[in-house]
């Protein structure tokens, strides 16, 4: 038996936009709800959105969107590549969806929490041991204090490690499964005595797939790898420009300086601000801007 990836966008759609109760118990594992009187009792899908084919963008996102029972919204994303502007995307879906909920006439009191769960499938925190990263507004002096409205979780899946959470089982499970790699011929035993995991395997078995699906499965692999190789190529050029101006700003500097300098020996010569024009090529105006800076303006006419 052959297993395929869940980060792909047709098994991660299949798994988690197809079995409401399968999404339902990820997001009551993977969310920061403080107690269990907080957890999803029911959810219903909502449509995806629509955003416009972004280069670099445009085949790395898949997301799932419901609301639960009270109202709150839930956004799922996977990410497989990870660029500076990403939280920023996410921050701005999260917050639309917050506003879309009043209608006209409504009270804000009336607004229901939103709450983005992000996978990434890339290391963005190099310098931080943990991988899960959890924002909320909350008070700068009081972190107790909190507003509640959005809530964003960012997941860097290749820091996961079982043991490092190993007291929350349902959240270990649902990240190993998440971090199954392709190809993948045999799932632990323990994964599969839990009911709720042993479904979302059996969600990806190749041999549940057409021949069509599967060439979509790999054709989304190949845009991935396209993507990831447009992005490395677009920061090795800005690296390349960057030291580039950075030494042309160097000469450019360098000859200022000398420039100035020689400004600086003629005055002190006796020269006259017309004479010094002449042999450094300045204009008079840049000669005397020296001249004032260096506080010899009114040295010898």
């Amino acid at each position: 038996m052959r297993y395929l990836d869940p980060k792909n966008d047709l098994t991660f759609k299949k798994v988690f936009g197809e079995h409401p109760h399968l999404l339902k118990s990820m997001l009551n594992a993977m969310l920061p709800f403080k107690s269990e009187s907080e957890h999803i009792a029911s959810l219903e899908y909502l449509p995806a959105e629509q955003v416009p084919q972004v280069p670099l963008l445009k085949n790395s996102i898949v997301d799932v969107r419901c609301t639960d029972q009270r109202g709150r919204q839930f956004i799922v994303e996977m990410q497989m590549l990870w660029t500076d502007s990403f939280k920023n995307r996410v921050l701005f879906n999260a917050s639309k969806a917050y506003i879309r909920q009043l209608g006209k006439g409504m009270k804000y009191k009336s607004l229901q929490p939103v709450y983005a769960l992000n996978f990434v499938n890339e290391i963005f925190e190099p310098d931080i041991e943990a991988f899960y990263h959890h924002y909320a507004i909350v008070h700068a002096e009081l972190p107790g204090k909190q507003l509640e409205g959005l809530e964003l979780v960012f997941v860097e899946l290749p820091k996961f490690q079982p043991a490092t959470i190993s007291e929350k089982k349902m959240q270990v499970l649902w990240l190993r499964y998440l971090t199954l790699t392709e190809g993948v011929k045999q799932v632990p035993e323990d994964m599969l005595q839990n009911p709720e995991i042993r479904e979302a395997v059996a969600c990806l078995e190749e041999s549940s797939y057409s021949e069509e699906e599967l060439r979509g499965y790999d054709k989304y692999w190949d845009a991935v790898s396209t993507e990831r190789s447009l992005l490395i190529d677009a920061e090795e050029k800005g690296r390349v420009e960057g030291r580039s101006e950075g030494l042309a700003e160097g000469e450019a500097r360098g000859s200022k300086q000398e420039k100035s300098a020689t400004v600086l020996r003629c005055r002190r010569m006796g020269m006259s601000i017309s004479e010094i024009s002449a042999i450094t090529g300045l204009a008079e105006a840049e000669v005397l801007e020296i001249l004032e800076e260096a506080g010899l303006s009114k040295a010898a006419g």
